[in-house]
């Protein structure tokens, strides 16, 4: 019987960042280039989430919590089925990071970084979102950028999209060239 070879395991690609970065915009730009699925990661949010920052209260990380599961839950299910998917989310700190790489061994994230006065900005001119620009600076405070030792690729929130979704696309080849052996 000849060896079975390796498949590489779907890509899921998180764009991260705060509130008006973009991660929304630019995660269905990068899911259309790609020809994968793009999910919403304030979708994931319970309803009590959603009203408690519309209310401009913060989220702790216990708030965070079934919002992270469900999060880590979508990225196993889809891993399973063998889809890739791009999917926006803050992922704002390292160990929300980890926990959704423990969910499915081809993460990846997009940070987009971005300076706080264009995130105000931003984030002031959106109209019909729940997160008002109050919230932003507790974003800020419990924000940890991605590490070099975590795979993926910062850029400046503020760079052109054009140039945003080429680098990206390059960094995606090579995290994918690397060949993740698929579980299962």
């Amino acid at each position: 019987m000849a060896p079975v070879a390796a498949r590489t395991a779907p890509t899921v690609v998180v764009v991260m960042g705060v509130s008006g970065s973009g991660k929304s915009t630019l995660g269905r730009l990068i899911a259309g280039r790609l020809h994968v699925p793009f999910a919403e990661g304030d979708g994931f949010h319970p309803a009590a989430n959603i009203a408690r920052m519309a209310a401009g209260h913060p989220l702790d990380d216990a708030d965070r919590e079934p919002w992270l599961t469900s999060l880590a839950e979508y990225v196993r299910e889809t891993t399973r089925a063998g889809q890739s998917v791009v999917i926006s989310c803050s992922a704002l700190k390292r160990k929300y990071r980890d926990r959704l790489r423990s969910a499915g061994p081809g993460v990846w994230f997009l940070y987009l970084e971005l300076d706080r006065e264009v995130a105000r900005a931003r984030v002031a001119r959106r109209a019909g979102h729940f997160m008002p620009v109050a919230l932003l600076e507790s974003q800020y405070e419990a924000l940890e950028p991605l590490g070099a030792d975590e795979p993926g690729l910062t850029v400046h929130a503020a760079t052109a999209a054009d140039a945003v979704l080429a680098r990206a696309q390059a960094a995606i080849t090579r995290f994918e060239a690397r060949g993740v052996a698929k579980d299962g």
